[in-house]
């Protein structure tokens, strides 16, 4: 049986005091999206960066295309791409001349490899002259993937590749690695929007440095059981404290233009929306709703 693209047991750095990774085990297989979802800080690029071999873990073993992370480092950089979370070309060279270097480091040529960056490339072509400072946070995104892809890796390591650019440019960059993936690419990619968690096949979430829990989105989801109601009104501020007041509300946190409320099984909204209204907040409305990734997460980082 084929080994997995990426296999990670127990993986841990600190830097001085701080515990950037504790224990960190889980498996990417061939052919698979996996997301790695968290907030700044989580613990993301540092696992990145030891999976890429460019700094070593304080303990723990991984491997990356059947290979270990330190003794085949060499033949490891040559069979994957990485796309650091901050922008890494040379803002001074075109487009085609840091397509052409990057190419050049791994000894082959953009016409040797451009059927798998062709539906890539054509999207940055018509600016291939202009320098790549001077692109797009979208523009830049895509000439990062083409580089990152010159070479046909087999493992891709995208962190954080969406953070700041725009929602259109967000949605096309994840359309151009689902088709990465039917080419057979197998993709570890970290970001901090849960909405992206949906496009993954498996997603572990992560805070402080450990893994919450690993599953497909659906999976996620489904493990959230208690009764989830959301809530809004004037004067959101005060609702919120308001409600995390009530004896059968066990959390309450704001979720985009409302507040979500994680109940216990005797809790009545009529009567919260009745209290709520008799202590002056005004256009109360209290719906039931349901639990997604984010809630998920929040709920885990209360309880682990």
């Amino acid at each position: 049986m084929r080994q997995d693209a990426i296999e990670i047991n127990g993986i841990s750095k600190n830097y001085g005091a701080l515990k950037a990774l504790d224990g960190i085990t889980f498996n990417v297989g061939r052919g698979e999206v996996f997301g790695l979802i968290g907030p700044d800080g989580a613990g993301k690029s540092t696992l990145f960066r030891i999976l890429v071999t460019l700094i070593d873990s304080d303990g723990g073993s991984a491997k990356v295309d059947g290979m270990d992370i330190l003794n085949d480092y060499h033949s490891i950089r040559n069979k994957i791409g990485y796309m650091p979370g901050k922008f890494s070309l040379y803002p001074d060279l075109t487009v085609e001349e840091n397509i052409n270097f990057f190419a050049a480091l791994f000894h082959v040529t953009l016409e040797q490899n451009y059927d798998l960056i062709a539906p890539i490339y054509k999207q940055i072509e018509p600016f291939k002259t202009r320098r790549a400072g001077k692109l797009s946070g979208g523009m830049k995104q895509k000439l990062a993937l083409c580089c990152s892809l010159i070479h046909k890796p087999d493992v891709l390591f995208l962190d954080e590749p969406t953070t700041g650019v725009d929602a259109v440019s967000r949605s096309e960059f994840w359309d151009m690695l689902l088709e990465l993936q039917k080419k057979g690419l197998s993709i570890l990619v970290s970001t901090p929007y849960m909405d992206e968690a949906s496009k993954c096949n498996r997603i572990a979430l992560i805070n402080g440095g450990k893994i919450l829990d690993i599953n497909t989105p659906d999976g996620i989801v489904n493990n959230f059981k208690e009764p989830l109601y959301a809530v809004s009104g004037t004067n959101m501020y005060g609702i919120l404290t308001a409600t995390r007041q009530e004896k059968e509300v066990v959390d309450c946190y704001p979720f985009g233009a409302a507040h979500h409320i994680v109940a216990s099984e005797n809790f009545n909204p009529e009567f919260l929306k009745q209290t709520l209204e008799e202590r002056g907040f005004k256009n109360i409305e209290l719906n039931k709703t349901k639990a997604g990734i984010e809630d998920v997460f929040i709920k885990l980082m209360h309880t682990q």
